[in-house]
């Protein structure tokens, strides 16, 4: 894998006991960044420290929905120096049911994680990205959404909704930071081959990947080599870009 130049940059991973972020976590290492990864879970975190070793990852539980939680979490991260990339990777899939079937507290509970705590983790860190020098950027985020923010899916209403209005706040930060030296970016992804995706039925796969033209689900490193791309600072003018990875199934 290439390892992309990241020398002496600090990473925060939202998600970080996952697929997505373990996989994510390994290529910014990879081009000598160090990172931190957040989740829910530690003893999840625990493991994936350890399948990364070194120096350079620590771990800290964080819930992102909750506001007082991330602003303490990166206040003791800007302690330690920059913040030069983010990665809003913690998502949940939630119920596979027609809208009509479906909870509304679970939809609530999707669009709180999947949209609301990468708006709290990306308020908070850019607050702090702003006071930062620019050497040559302040900063970098990337929001990891997915193809189904784009097309909508048939029985993900509250996962899709969450991944299209990410793609919004996505363009919106990057308007309000493009002349701050900040790049932030989004990633739409077509289904992974990740821990959620033990969650869907046989039947279902088979629907998801009929509608991948490349017939497959795309792997972990496949994606992670592109988020690590997109906290360098060779990505310098692609600001607001929607970066697609969906093996040609992205209409547009």
């Amino acid at each position: 894998m290439n390892a992309y130049d990241l020398a002496g940059k600090r990473a925060i991973v939202t998600g970080g006991a996952g697929g997505f972020g373990v996989g994510i976590a390994r290529a910014l290492l990879a081009g000598g960044a160090s990172v931190e990864l957040w989740d829910l879970q530690e003893p999840a975190l625990a493991a994936a420290c350890a399948e990364l070793g070194g120096k350079r990852v620590s771990a800290r539980v964080v819930d992102i929905t909750d506001e007082p939680q991330v602003e303490r979490a990166v206040s003791a991260v800007a302690e330690g120096g920059r913040i030069d990339a983010l990665v809003n990777n913690a998502g949940v899939l939630g119920e596979v049911k027609p809208i009509w079937e479906t909870s509304p507290a679970d939809f609530r509970r999707v669009l709180d994680v999947n949209l609301v705590g990468s708006y709290l983790v990306a308020r908070a860190v850019v607050g702090r990205m702003l006071a930062q020098e620019a050497a040559p950027m302040r900063g970098h985020v990337v929001n990891m959404s997915s193809i189904q923010g784009k097309e909508g899916m048939p029985l993900a209403g509250a996962y899709a909704a969450s991944k299209a209005a990410l793609l919004a706040l996505t363009k919106t930060l990057a308007k309000e930071t493009a002349r701050e030296k900040i790049v932030v970016t989004a990633v739409t992804p077509a289904a992974a081959e990740t821990a959620m995706a033990k969650l869907i039925s046989p039947e279902r796969r088979a629907e998801i990947e009929g509608r991948i033209p490349a017939g497959r689900f795309v792997e972990v490193d496949e994606v992670a080599r592109l988020v690590a791309w997109l906290c360098t600072d060779d990505c310098s003018f692609s600001t607001g870009g929607v970066f697609d990875i969906s093996g040609g199934r992205a209409t547009y």
